[in-house]
């Protein structure tokens, strides 16, 4: 199975946000290429947000591009095999933390935000990574600063796409 069939049966399966959900499906049955940087209408995207449900905290990366904290994530490359596998992917190398695991039961949220271009859409998956008890983050290339914050702090740093997600992380602990 290819990674653009993944993702449409993920989004399938995804329930919430119908109107969204339908946005990115039609998406992908136009663009064969939907799931690649180059699209130049826009690309899925796998995310997740790094969670301490012990602590009650969320790890949030300071993008060293945009200069906002954000969960970890980034585009899917070709030896992906799953959108959820990008998105662990992205997460472990993002935060350094070995041993993330997946909430079980697919994305979380769903989060269209435009990008610069060339392109004009990032279509992004989010997903909620656990964090195993005592692990230590380490700063990755791709970040300024990596940092713990709780749930209630997210809304002080962050804009309203890492709010939600936040927000849908606590409902979902």
């Amino acid at each position: 199975m290819s990674l653009h069939d993944d993702a449409v049966l993920v989004l399938k399966g995804y329930e919430d946000q119908p109107e969204l959900r339908q946005v990115y499906l039609d998406h992908l049955a136009a663009h064969p290429d939907g799931m690649w940087k180059a699209c130049g209408a826009g690309h899925v995207t796998a995310s997740a947000l790094v969670v301490d449900p012990a602590r009650g905290r969320v790890l949030l990366t300071l993008h060293k591009k945009l200069g906002m904290w954000l969960q970890m994530g980034g585009h899917c490359e070709p030896g992906d095999g799953t959108v959820a596998g990008a998105a662990l992917r992205e997460a472990t190398e993002e935060s350094g933390i070995t041993g993330l695991t997946l909430l079980p039961g697919g994305p979380v949220r769903l989060d269209r935000h435009p990008i610069p271009a060339p392109c004009h859409w990032h279509l992004d998956v989010q997903y909620l990574a656990v964090a195993p008890p005592g692990a230590v983050a380490a700063i990755s290339e791709e970040s300024l600063d990596l940092r713990w914050f709780g749930y209630e702090e997210v809304a002080a740093v962050a804009d309203a796409s890492v709010v939600r997600l936040a927000e849908a992380a606590r409902a979902a602990l």
